[in-house]
């Protein structure tokens, strides 16, 4: 059943709120009764002997006793509407695509032993904690980016692809970007499924794009498959390579990372560190492992019926009791 947008809110059932039309009718027979109440109340001219025979009753707790009320009533009414919420439910099934930058600066020894060697290890634990139903393929970025495993849930076979990569010149990441989105489409199905799993990108690279075509065009084209991309943008402002007896900074591109993962509603992390590599791909562990469901969440809104229908019972309780 597709929900109706109301406001800001969705619901099953939108026609029921109709009934909320009774809240404006409620309110104004309120103060019709608070009218009648003040008329009668002049006919009593001895306030003393009045205040001596009732106890003082406190406006704004009659006020709010009302108010908490009418919002039990909105409560009740929407949760008859039958609310629309969304939860994050654990996923059954993906295909992750890990995209680790196998370009020559990855050879920098500002993350110990080498951005390379960390990268590997990092993405080898990654790949070992996702869910046993999970495909997971093993792109290598460079100049000519290559897909090193298809999508497979063979964790043994995924993590001899990676351990097989060797540093190339170039870094193509537009490139490699596409070829992630096509090897998710390569992504088997599985036992009485006719559907493909949800794909998913994570990219780790530390340098600019600089063959091959615009990496945030093929960020947008990855989005528009239905595949987010996470970016971790990895290692230090001061990494540098010996390249043809020249020194060269290899500082990450943190700029052009962080626009791949807008364009696709991805995350965008940093990693300087071996250690803070790990925390972002646990980090990324956690989103990758679910996705956002719309459910119905009737019980919440009753929930917060009974909330303040009970705020309500005691403010009328405590205008009604006489204290000692």
């Amino acid at each position: 059943m597709i929900p109706t947008p109301v406001g800001p809110f969705e619901f099953f059932n939108a026609a029921r709120l109709w009934a909320m039309l009774a809240l404006p009718l409620l309110i104004a027979l309120y103060i019709v009764a608070l009218h009648l109440s003040r008329r009668s109340g002049i006919r009593y001219t001895n306030t003393g002997v009045l205040r001596a025979v009732l106890p003082k009753q406190s406006q704004w707790r009659r006020h709010l006793a009302v108010a908490m009320a009418l919002c039990s009533l909105v409560m009740i009414c929407g949760a008859w509407a039958r609310p629309v919420g969304v939860e994050r439910q654990p996923r059954e099934r993906a295909t992750i695509v890990v995209v680790l930058d196998a370009s020559l600066s990855m050879q920098a020894t500002d993350v110990a032993p080498t951005r390379f060697a960390a990268e590997k290890a990092a993405a080898a634990e990654f790949i070992r904690g996702l869910p046993t139903k999970y495909n997971v393929a093993i792109v290598e970025l460079s100049g000519s980016p290559a897909l090193l495993c298809p999508p497979t849930t063979d964790r043994n076979t995924a993590l001899a692809a990676l351990d097989a990569m060797e540093l190339s010149e170039g870094t193509a990441i537009g490139e490699a970007l596409y070829v992630a989105s096509n090897a998710i489409g390569q992504a088997p199905l599985g036992e009485n499924e006719d559907t493909p799993a949800p794909g998913m990108i994570v990219l780790l690279s530390d340098g600019s794009n600089t063959v091959g075509r615009d990496p945030v065009s093929a960020a947008a084209a990855a989005a528009a498959s239905g595949y987010r991309i996470h970016t971790i943008a990895f290692g230090t402002e001061n990494g540098y390579v010996d390249l043809d007896g020249r020194r060269e900074n290899v500082a990450p591109d943190h700029q052009v990372l962080r626009e791949i993962a807008t364009a696709s509603n991805g995350r965008a992390l940093d990693a300087a560190s071996a250690g803070e590599l790990s925390d972002a791909y646990a980090d990324l562990g956690s989103d990758v492992g679910y996705e956002e469901i719309k459910t119905e969440v009737t019980a919440r809104w009753a929930m917060y019926a009974l909330a303040f229908a009970i705020v309500a019972a005691l403010g009328a309780v405590s205008m009604a009791a006489r204290w000692p």
